[in-house]
């Protein structure tokens, strides 16, 4: 038998990491929203700047979207400049999307305010307990996951 917690709070870790996620999206929305970014898309352009270029399908997995939802916010980020598609040349009717100079430049712009946030999470954690903990997340999505990352 489980003990509830003394003040009838829910304690787990899946109910913390659920709190944790809400509360971080809204802070991550308050930081990217004043580059005219929502929190999939600074998402989405992270994800292409660290895996180069990908298909819709391939995007959809790694954001965690349906293909139908990652298509729409790709042609809004390519009606920003963010973003470019292109022909895969080993494959004809799947597209290549890559970020542009312009979707860099507003990464960059948002990198340092989303910095502050995961500081802001952990204050006085060192530099080798971030990498343990982050190291520790992506083996957590990985078991969940039947893509993994």
């Amino acid at each position: 038998m489980v003990k509830a917690h003394s003040d009838n709070r829910p304690a787990g870790l899946a109910y913390l990491v659920g709190r944790l996620d809400h509360i971080l999206n809204k802070r991550l929305r308050d930081c990217v929203a004043p580059a005219g970014l929502t929190v999939p898309q600074y998402t989405a352009l992270s994800v292409f700047r660290a895996h180069g270029s990908l298909s819709n399908a391939q995007l959809a997995v790694r954001i965690m979207t349906t293909p139908q939802s990652a298509n729409e916010m790709v042609k809004a980020m390519e009606s920003k400049g963010w973003i470019e598609r292109s022909p895969d040349p080993a494959h004809g009717r799947i597209i290549q999307i890559q970020l542009t100079e312009e979707g860099q430049t507003i990464l960059l712009e948002c990198d340092p305010k989303v910095r502050e946030v995961e500081m802001l999470m952990f204050p006085d954690t060192s530099e080798e307990e971030r990498a343990l903990l982050l190291a520790q997340l992506k083996g957590a999505v990985r078991a969940l996951s039947v893509e993994g990352l």
